[in-house]
C-alpha cells in the first residue's frame, strides 16, 4: 500500500484484475514485439532480440485494425527500441505528441471510426531521482521487499523511487481516461493496463522469475465485462492480440500463438476470485 495506483485500482475495479499474467519475454523490445504480434517471441527472428529489426511479415494488430477501419496511433514507449527503418507503417500506428492531440484528430477523421490506441510510458525505467520517493511522503518502512533482497536503506529507498515513477504513469494515465470519459467513449472502449516485464532490478527484469515475467493486468470493457471480477487463469501477454481483433469482429491471424481473452470477459463473474480454467502458459 506505499504505492499508490488509483486508476489501476479503478480499472480492476470496474472491469477484471487477472492475478496471473505473464509476458512472453521479460526484455522491453521482445516483449512488445510478441505483444504486437501475438506471437510467442521466439517465432520472431531478429525481433526476439533487444534493439532489433522486427521482419514486416510479422502483422501487428495496431495495423491489422487500422486496414479495418480504426483510427490508430501510440504515444512514448510502443514499439523498440530497434531498427524501423524496414516498415512503412509504424507497428504501433502513428506516434502522436501526446493523447489529446491523437484525440483531437480522431475526432477530426472520418466520422464514427473506432479507434485503438497505445498509452505508453517510460517512467519506470531507469534512472531515477535520487530519494525522489521518500521525499514524495513514501513511507520507506513499510515497503515489503521480496525475500532475495537484503533489507538495507538503499535497497528501500531505490525501491520506493522505483514507485514514484510508477505513480507517476498511474496519475497521467487516469487523467487520459478522464478524457475518454468527457467524451463519453469508455462504455464501448477496452482499457487493458499492463507492463512488459517485471521492474529493472536484480532478479526481476531479463530473468525468467515470477519478479521478471509476471506482470499486473487489469481490463475493462463496461459493455461487456461484468466489474469488479477476479480471475486466476494463466493470461499471456501474447493473448491480447487476438482478443483486440476478435472484440473487432476480425479473425486472428493464423500465426498468432495467443488466445482471445472475449470468453473470460463474456463470463458472468461473481465478483469472487475464479478459479483457473488455464493454469498454465507456454
Amino acid at each position: 500500500d506505499v504505492c499508490q495506483t488509483p486508476t489501476f485500482d479503478r480499472i480492476a475495479g470496474n472491469g477484471i484484475l487477472f492475478h496471473h499474467a505473464y509476458v512472453s519475454s521479460p526484455s522491453c523490445t521482445p516483449s512488445r514485439n510478441a505483444i504486437l504480434t501475438g506471437q510467442d517471441f521466439w517465432r520472431l527472428g531478429g525481433g526476439a532480440n533487444l534493439w532489433s529489426i522486427l521482419d514486416t511479415t510479422h502483422q501487428t494488430f495496431p495495423n491489422l485494425l487500422e486496414k479495418a477501419g480504426y483510427f490508430t496511433g501510440h504515444w512514448r514507449k510502443s514499439w523498440g527500441p530497434g531498427d524501423l527503418s524496414n516498415w512503412k507503417q509504424h507497428p504501433a500506428g502513428k506516434r502522436f505528441a501526446n493523447p489529446a492531440e491523437f484525440l483531437r484528430q480522431w475526432k477530426n477523421s472520418a466520422s464514427d471510426n473506432p479507434f485503438c490506441f497505445w498509452f505508453g510510458a517510460s517512467d519506470p525505467h531507469r534512472g531515477y531521482k535520487l530519494n525522489s520517493g521518500r521525499k514524495s511522503g513514501m513511507d520507506l518502512a513499510r515497503i515489503k521487499l521480496f525475500d532475495h533482497y537484503p533489507d538495507s536503506p538503499e535497497i528501500r529507498g531505490d525501491v520506493a523511487d522505483y514507485y514514484f515513477e510508477v505513480q507517476r504513469f498511474d496519475r497521467e494515465l487516469g487523467k487520459f481516461l478522464d478524457q475518454l470519459a468527457e467524451l463519453e467513449l469508455l462504455d464501448n472502449t477496452i482499457v487493458v493496463v499492463t507492463g512488459d516485464h517485471g521492474m529493472p532490478f536484480p532478479r526481476c527484469k531479463s530473468n525468467l522469475y515470477d519478479s521478471g515475467a509476471r506482470v499486473p493486468l487489469a481490463i475493462q470493457w463496461p459493455r461487456v465485462i461484468q466489474k469488479g471480477r477476479v480471475v486466476e487463469d494463466f493470461i499471456s501477454t501474447t493473448d491480447l492480440a487476438p482478443t483486440f481483433l476478435q472484440a473487432a469482429g476480425l479473425d486472428p491471424v493464423s500465426a498468432m500463438t495467443g488466445r482471445s481473452l472475449l470468453p473470460i470477459f463474456r463470463n458472468r463473474g461473481s465478483g469472487r476470485i475464479e478459479p483457473a480454467q488455464r493454469d498454465h502458459i507456454i
